[in-house]
């Protein structure tokens, strides 16, 4: 399992992305929704009605004017003509609805992504250090046995026998806790995966990084242009501006117009019957409607709206302000981690002799058991420190894509 097919499995298994995914789908249809209300509506009604018994005119020689049973088939479309903008702008709410959605399906990737990174580079990470503490138990058991042969013929006193028990015991603790560090890991990386958590994992190693090229200032600029939560927020202004223009509606009149087809029975088949003189006919019908006075309500709405405009260009600066910090931290952060690389790898080799030389003076009697271990100690923890450096610098570099807004790894080919 390398760390591209880690990202894309992530991205297919992730309950989040199919969630936004589906989120996507609703405010597209939303759209289409809003779309429709724009076209005429056509709808069909069919009643039926009893009277207590036929109702005549004043003049009895006229008839029946209105039967016993009463059937009714009354057919309609109805097309709006003007409401206000609302119809419109609604829409074309949707419409900005539906690019919020896209965006924020995009940004959940983008956290995929870091995740996924993160928790690959973990799992290298401990995996090298539970190495770490493996090599320094099999070191200190073989320093454990030489420390015990050389006591039982007097060579050595027992007080670095002791001490080198002692060690040995330490570093079988490191031990323990360095495998329930590594199994944490496992674990973590199939749950990303959503796998059963005791899957077998064995991620290929990356030993290799590519040094830090840009500048903070480039950077910088690069997660002003790039970070998708910018574009949200300016899609939220915009909509927070049409929800102003839509509150507005109710100064204006509605107008429609209506056309209906009728058919009138004394049975079921609508079809005509005694006392009913005409059993279709149909009419057009233009309706104007415009409720001018509303106590002040209009206008408290469209207030409203002009409040939720100005939060949303105020939550677009203090944005800027969060990814100028989340970039500069991330930044600081690789450069550290990659100075540390430099730093530590110089001085592995320098250790691993040290403490050869350590342990072959110590055979032959010119060096303490406390010089081997000074100086098994040092190899561990600079194979720890270098590492930890390794790892948290790539760990690093992939917080500073996300804070960029442009993840190393590409989505659409992730997926």
């Amino acid at each position: 399992m390398d760390l591209e097919k880690t990202v894309a499995q992530a991205l297919e298994a992730n309950i989040s992305a199919q969630i936004s995914k589906q989120r996507t789908r609703a405010a597209d249809a939303v759209v289409k929704a809003r779309k429709a209300e724009l076209l005429p509506t056509f709808s069909t009604q069919y009643n039926y009605t009893r009277n207590d018994e036929p109702r005549f005119s004043v003049i009895p020689t006229v008839g029946v004017v209105q039967p016993e049973d009463e059937y009714a088939w009354v057919t309609s479309v109805t097309q709006p003509l003007f409401t206000g903008f609302a119809l419109t702008n609604q829409y074309r709410l949707a419409r900005m609805g539906l690019d919020a959605a896209r965006l924020n399906e995009a940004l959940v990737h983008q956290d995929i992504v870091f995740d996924a990174k993160r928790v690959y580079f973990l799992l290298l990470q401990a995996q090298k250090l539970e190495a770490v503490a493996q090599e320094a138990v099999t070191m200190l058991e073989a320093q454990t046995e030489v420390a015990v042969n050389y006591h039982e013929v007097g060579m050595t006193p027992l007080n670095d026998l002791l001490k080198t028990k002692v060690e040995l015991a330490n570093a079988r603790q490191d031990l323990v806790a360095a495998q329930n560090t590594l199994e944490i890991a496992r674990a973590d990386f199939n749950l990303l995966l959503r796998r059963p958590i005791g899957t077998p994992v064995t991620p290929v190693d990356v030993l290799d990084y590519a040094p830090l090229s840009r500048t903070l200032a480039e950077c910088l600029k690069t997660a002003e242009r790039g970070r998708l939560e910018v574009a949200v927020a300016d899609v939220e202004i915009r909509i927070r501006e049409k929800e102003v223009t839509l509150a507005k509606k109710d100064y204006y009149p509605t107008v429609q117009v209506q056309g209906n087809y009728y058919r009138l029975g004394t049975d079921w088949q609508v079809d005509g019957g005694e006392g009913i003189d005409d059993s279709s006919f149909w009419d057009i019908q233009a309706q104007a409607r415009w409720d001018f006075w509303q106590w002040g309500k209009t206008g408290h709405g469209v207030a409203e709206k002009k409040s939720n405009l100005a939060e949303a260009r105020l939550s677009r600066i203090r944005l800027l302000d969060n990814i100028q910090r989340q970039v500069k931290q991330a930044w600081l952060k690789a450069d550290e981690f990659e100075k540390n690389i430099a730093t530590v790898q110089s001085a592995i080799a320098q250790a691993r002799e040290g403490f050869r030389i350590s342990e072959a003076l110590f055979k032959e009697q010119m060096a303490t058991s406390t010089d081997v271990l000074d100086a098994r100690t040092q190899l561990s923890e600079t194979m720890t420190r270098y590492y930890n450096a390794l790892y948290d610098f790539q760990i690093a570099v992939a917080a500073l894509d996300r804070a960029m807004g442009q993840p190393s790894i590409d989505i659409a080919e992730a997926q």
